[in-house]
């Protein structure tokens, strides 16, 4: 008798390993914009970065997600002399989480007292951390903010660290003076969202395929995001 042939080893699926990083990337980045609006209509203080936006939509009368639009194009092109590259992440943040936090907000009221502000900026922060581990693990490229620390860093030789802390006390300081809102919330999503991001990171990470792709921009800043 003749033995059976060997079975072949099922070819790799390179497609659905770009269809499922695409789908963490988008769902990461909406999921990012309605957890800030979370944080918006909690009113206890919101993250860095939106407080600046919020303090600026307040100066404008344009929406705080039009602004998180026109903030991230703004420091996008600060990543020119830089010399930051770039990825299909990148520009994506910049558009998608804006449309997704005005969205949210559209149909999301405001909250009154405390038993109901408490546990919607505990979720806000919660998903925060969930959608921040989709999108880097998703591995398409940094988004602008984050660009901008790594590309500081590797242009100044400071810790990534010290240059995370001080944009982002120059934002809040900003964004306070123009009307943005600070208070527990800022702080505690100061302290948990770099051990939430980690935990999510670990949850959503996509195993490595063969090949590359065009629209990647590798190296993403994780040290920029997941360190408090």
């Amino acid at each position: 008798m003749s033995e059976p042939p060997p079975q072949e080893t099922p070819p790799r699926d390179p497609d659905g390993h770009l269809a499922r990083r695409l789908i963490q990337l988008y769902v990461g980045l909406a999921l990012y914009g309605a957890s800030s609006a979370l944080l918006v209509r909690a009113g206890l203080g919101l993250e860095p970065w939106n407080v600046l936006h919020q303090g600026l939509a307040e100066l404008t009368g344009l929406t705080i997600g039009v602004v998180s639009i026109i903030v991230g194009a703004a420091v996008l092109l600060l990543w020119i002399p830089l010399r930051q590259r770039p990825g299909l992440g990148t520009v994506s943040n910049v558009f998608v989480v804006g449309l997704a936090m005005d969205g949210t907000l559209a149909y999301v009221p405001d909250a009154h007292g405390l038993a109901v502000q408490a546990p919607l900026l505990l979720a806000g922060i919660v998903l925060n951390g969930a959608a921040t581990g989709l999108y880097i693990a998703a591995t398409f490229g940094p988004g602008p903010r984050d660009g901008l620390m790594t590309g500081l860093h590797r242009r100044t030789g400071r810790s990534i660290r010290l240059m995370r802390t001080a944009v982002e006390v120059a934002v809040v300081v900003t964004g306070f003076a123009l009307g943005g809102t600070i208070g527990v919330g800022t702080l505690l999503y100061a302290v948990t969202i770099g051990p939430l991001a980690q935990v999510f990171l670990r949850l959503f990470a996509v195993p490595a395929a063969s090949g590359g792709s065009t629209v990647v921009a590798t190296g993403t800043p994780q040290g920029a995001i997941l360190r408090p």
